[in-house]
């Protein structure tokens, strides 16, 4: 009985309101990355590499964060 009282007591969702803004924001990201990746003439190259950059990283604590729900 008292394994199953544990159980229930460390099975606590960590959900908190800024979870929805994280992944609002790798959208974003998302959006303005395949944004500056269809650019025709000219393509700024420091700015795709910092938005991958941040796109992985979002897309990493997005699922570290979902995975905790």
């Amino acid at each position: 009985m008292f394994l199953a009282d544990a159980a229930t007591e460390a099975v606590e969702s960590t959900y908190s309101h800024f979870d929805i803004f994280m992944v609002i924001f790798t959208v974003l990201i998302a959006i303005g990355l395949v944004r500056l990746l269809l650019q025709r003439p000219r393509k700024n190259v420091f700015a795709i590499g910092f938005s991958t950059v941040a796109l992985l990283v979002f897309l990493v604590a997005d699922y570290k964060m979902i995975s905790g729900w």
